[in-house]
């Protein structure tokens, strides 16, 4: 049976589980004794060691035939040293992974101004934590042409699933850009994301990216009002764009800054991928429980 390693084992990897199982013995980085249980209950062997401390991942070395690598880059510099840490314990081996599924995000483009985003657009990120996901994105892409590790970089936008909604933000009545100073936004169901991670694993050619994004062509405003609505919460207040400075946190106000509408047609022609969740409003009909 195929080995798989697994980085950064949490939600999105969690769902993918029971399709890996089929035809994986499955391994994961872990650096936490607690979580330890957590793996093995769920089939999967942990390993003890620590992204941010290289002398403990010398076990990873020929470890497995593939990697899925979701681990998210540190929360400062400019670069992901995490990623360049794992390169180097994987490099060790003789024998190297035949393949590696990278999850990324589509902030790596930047504020595109609505407009429809391919895979071949250049890269112009406009926050750190969007710059180190770049960093990642390039050394993991040098490393596989030098070795002939198969790379794969899945581009994820807005993640949501019955764990990941909007819901206190807008108990808080935080508000939102009114539709003149909006944005689009893009948005993937977890459980479709963990199913183009077993995807690429399975099917992707080598050295290659792809927009993980479902069908959806949201306003983020609308997006919010359509969580307010499903769950029976006031709509958040529509604010101009200046007033919105002094009424959200830099960090959130950035990411509404950014508008641009994510192409899916690679992933679904090269890997045949078909959504679960087409739309942000199929999905959170399911998460709501078609209410």
């Amino acid at each position: 049976m195929r080995r798989l390693l697994i980085i950064g084992c949490g939600d999105v990897a969690l769902r993918a589980l029971p399709l890996l199982r089929r035809r994986y013995r499955i391994y994961a980085l872990t650096h936490s004794q607690e979580r330890a249980p957590v793996l093995r209950a769920q089939g999967v062997l942990p390993i003890a060691g620590n992204l941010d401390e290289p002398s403990t991942l010398r076990g990873l070395a020929g470890i497995a035939h593939d990697v899925l690598h979701c681990a998210p880059p540190p929360s400062h510099g400019s670069c992901d040293s995490r990623t360049a840490h794992l390169i180097a314990a994987l490099a060790r081996a003789k024998s190297l992974p035949q393949q590696l599924v990278y999850i990324s995000t589509s902030g790596v483009y930047g504020d595109c101004h609505g407009a429809w985003v391919e895979e071949t657009q250049p890269l112009r990120p406009e926050t750190a934590r969007a710059g180190r996901r770049v960093d990642a994105e390039h050394r993991l892409r040098q490393w596989g042409q030098r070795s002939g590790v198969g790379i794969c970089v899945l581009r994820a936008p807005g993640i949501y699933s019955e764990l990941r909604l909007p819901l206190k933000r807008l108990r808080e009545g935080t508000p939102a850009l009114r539709a003149e100073d909006d944005a689009f936004t893009n948005h993937i169901h977890a459980d479709d994301l963990a199913r183009m991670a077993v995807a690429a694993l399975s099917f992707s050619p080598a050295c290659r990216i792809y927009n993980a994004s479902d069908d959806s062509v949201l306003m983020m405003g609308d997006y919010f009002d359509l969580v307010a609505d499903r769950f029976g919460l006031p709509r958040p207040p529509r604010v101009s764009r200046a007033e919105a400075g002094t009424r959200i946190a830099p960090a959130l106000l950035s990411f509404m800054s950014e508008s641009r509408r994510l192409s899916n047609q690679r992933i679904k022609r090269e890997l045949g991928f078909q959504l679960c969740y087409p739309t942000v409003r199929d999905g959170i009909a399911a998460v709501a429980g078609g209410a």
